[in-house]
């Protein structure tokens, strides 16, 4: 980022302690432990992209939403539980992995808009100024470090001042590469979303099913509200993902496990949306002025199903490091930039060895690439200062 140094700028102008640009849950959850350690906090919420669909939750995000504060947003009346996870992997056989043996319970299938607004409105109650469907853009720095932010929304365009900016804008990590960090990608994985109307004959199945196929894996789960989500996930250069909805419902037909649990539900006439769901990393996480948390620092293969868990916590603990950063820890970021580097190199060496899992289909392109990469996945991973290569990011994570 070509920083402007604007000099001292207006004493009208709004200054907080720290702007987060994101009001997913990285974002959120940044805010929140922000604002209970007394932090003043604007968080600015763009709202563009689609709508998020749905995702599962694991039991393990309770003991996350406890110390933000924020355990309350889990309502089984707007929330489904989750008690098992079930997977067609290395096999036809079904295995589960049952929540019963979960020390906190079972997961959830969230409705994602309503978990992600609770959460910015508990940021709210903490004192947190919540700037709703707002862009957040760094225009520059004074003389005295403080950046200047500019806000714009449909109803407004104004100028705040921070002292420190936290990128939460998901995978396009706009501020963060705007300040010169680089994107390393690992893979190509992209998934093709739909979600399916309400079945006329409902079962009570809650579970989640992941069921390997030639060229990918296919993921189902029930949403709130009767509606199923379908996924695929395959890499951006095979024909499968070029599919539509006809062609995808007739790829459906050989997944036994997935095409049972579809069956129930009509098949929607709207466009199947793409998304990426490729494995990737920011080289830096931090910088002058600036951290990056939840995707825009580090976004995993959906099929570890961490993806809120991962952006709550590192929401949560970017947002600890800012605060001690800003009380004069100058360890802090660094101890942050390291977390993250241990918890992508569990999540590369878990990856590794779940695809190694599945052998039926060693020929074909999709599984030979994750069988034949070595141990930091050389074979795929690049440094990019390009766009993701697919426009929005999904549901699925």
């Amino acid at each position: 980022m070509t920083v402007a140094h604007t000099g001292r700028p207006a004493a009208t102008v709004p200054v907080y302690d720290v702007v987060v640009a994101g009001g997913g849950p990285a974002g959120a959850a940044a805010a929140l432990a922000l604002g209970r350690a007394g932090r003043t906090v604007l968080l600015a919420d763009a709202a563009t992209g689609p709508p998020p669909v749905g995702e599962a939750l694991p039991a393990a995000a309770r003991v996350l939403l406890r110390d933000l504060g924020a355990q309350d947003v889990l309502d089984e009346r707007d929330h489904l539980p989750c008690y098992a996870n079930l997977s067609a992997w290395g096999s036809d056989d079904l295995a589960a992995q049952d929540s019963v043996l979960d020390p906190h319970g079972h997961g959830w299938h969230l409705d994602r808009g309503r978990f992600d607004r609770e959460l910015r409105e508990r940021a709210r109650l903490l004192g947190t100024d919540v700037a709703e469907q707002t862009a957040a853009r760094p225009a520059g720095r004074s003389g005295d470090g403080t950046w200047t932010v500019e806000l714009r929304g449909p109803r407004e365009r104004r100028a705040v001042r921070c002292r420190w900016l936290v990128d939460a804008t998901g995978r396009r990590a706009g501020p963060a590469i705007a300040a010169g960090a680089r994107r390393v990608v690992h893979d190509r994985l992209v998934a093709l979303c739909l979600a399916l109307p309400p079945s006329t004959t409902p079962t009570p199945d809650a579970s989640t099913l992941v069921e390997a196929s030639p060229d990918g894996w296919w993921y189902t789960a029930p949403l709130p509200a009767g509606h199923r989500l379908l996924a695929r996930y395959t890499d951006a250069d095979l024909p499968g993902a070029r599919t539509g909805g006809t062609d995808l419902l007739t790829d459906l037909a050989r997944a036994r496990h997935t095409g049972a649990r579809v069956s129930a539900h009509p098949w929607p006439g709207g466009a199947v949306r793409r998304a990426p769901a490729h494995t990737v990393r920011l080289d830096t996480v931090h910088g002058d002025g600036w951290v990056a948390a939840g995707d825009a620092a580090a976004a995993f293969d959906p099929l570890s199903s961490q993806g809120i868990l991962t952006a709550l916590y590192t929401g949560m603990r970017a947002g600890q490091a800012v605060h001690d950063h800003l009380g004069g820890d100058r360890t802090a970021l660094t101890h942050y930039a390291t977390e993250l580097d241990t918890i992508t190199a569990a999540h590369l060496r878990n990856r590794r060895t779940f695809y190694a899992l599945e052998h039926r289909w060693p020929r074909h392109a999709f599984w030979r690439r994750r069988h034949t990469a070595g141990p930091a996945d050389p074979a795929d991973a690049r440094s990019s200062t390009r766009p993701d290569p697919i426009p929005h990011p999904g549901a699925p994570a």
